[in-house]
């Protein structure tokens, strides 16, 4: 997204690297008063990610973590969840799922749960957790990280590579030459 940014013209844009964003509010939010809610991973990952900033951040006030399944919520479980995070009243609601499927949960819970802020950080549960290993700042940088990742994780990753990557160079192809007039999805 930044090289597109940079190639349009944009020279100031940067990257918003969602586990350095999470650090960065995270390690603020004792101060402020912050409370988060931790959305995402597999079953105990939530758990671990809360307890190791709780440690690095004393006084980082995690309310709540849910570890959901690997497919829609069905009705009970969108209602549990509804009733946890209006009990709780997060500040922040961290999202830590996969690339689209962060981005479409986000958009259809939004309105749903009460909370006023959700960002969507990916890998960033895993990352924090010491479960995966992070890329390098050179190789995160030079926009490769998928790669690294792909090489760290090829079994859980390379279908989603295969399939998203070109279907995104594919959009910003068919849009660049104004074949396609609406926004990426």
């Amino acid at each position: 997204m930044v090289w597109l940014g940079k190639l349009a013209g944009h020279r100031e844009m940067d990257r918003v690297y969602g586990p350095d964003l999470m650090e960065l509010v995270c390690a603020a939010s004792p101060a402020r008063g912050w409370r988060h809610f931790f959305y995402g991973g597999t079953p105990g990952v939530a758990e671990e990610l809360k307890a190791c900033l709780q440690r690095r951040f004393p006084g980082l006030e995690v309310v709540g973590t849910y570890a959901p399944p690997f497919r829609p919520l069905n009705n009970d479980e969108q209602q549990t969840l509804a009733r946890m995070v209006d009990e709780l009243k997060p500040d922040i609601f961290w999202v830590g799922l996969s690339t689209p499927k962060q981005e479409k949960f986000m958009g259809e819970y939004l309105p749903k749960l009460n909370t006023g802020l959700m960002v969507g950080v990916g890998a960033a549960f895993d990352f924090h957790s010491g479960r995966v290993k992070q890329a390098p700042r050179w190789i995160q940088r030079s926009g490769l990280e998928w790669l690294y990742r792909l090489c760290q994780e090829p079994r859980r990753l390379w279908k989603r590579y295969l399939r998203n990557n070109p279907l995104f160079v594919g959009r910003v192809f068919l849009q660049t030459i104004g074949l396609r007039k609406y926004p990426l999805e």
